[in-house]
């Protein structure tokens, strides 16, 4: 009987899955820009040069992660925050319904 009950709850929870999926938490200090991808690390957000840490992590829109070598566009609209030397640490690029919303209000 117990392992009925189980194998239901498992179920219900992996059913589940999808709609919990619908909303990426974002961290309270990013910043929203539009980057093209250059060879690593280099990389242009907003028309500056800037640089990816060595540990930066590149987000795509299913919300795996991308290498950087992978890129291909310009002017895709990302979130991303910083280290303290001012490097990318992580990049989000942005789904279309996240990009037709304002920044995310700071978490409290």
């Amino acid at each position: 009987m117990w392992i009925k009950r189980s194998v239901a709850a498992l179920l219900a929870a992996v059913m589940a899955l999808p709609l919990l999926a619908g909303a990426r938490p974002f961290p309270a200090d990013i910043k929203r820009g539009r980057m093209t991808p250059g060879y690593y690390p280099d990389l242009t957000i907003d028309g500056k040069p800037r640089k990816l840490s060595p540990a930066a992590r590149i987000f795509n829109q299913d919300n795996t992660i991308e290498m950087p070598a992978s890129l291909r566009g310009s002017g895709m609209l990302v979130y991303y925050t910083e280290d303290a030397n001012g490097d990318i640490k992580n990049v989000w690029i942005l789904t279309a319904e996240e990009a037709a919303q304002d920044l995310p209000a700071p978490v409290k």
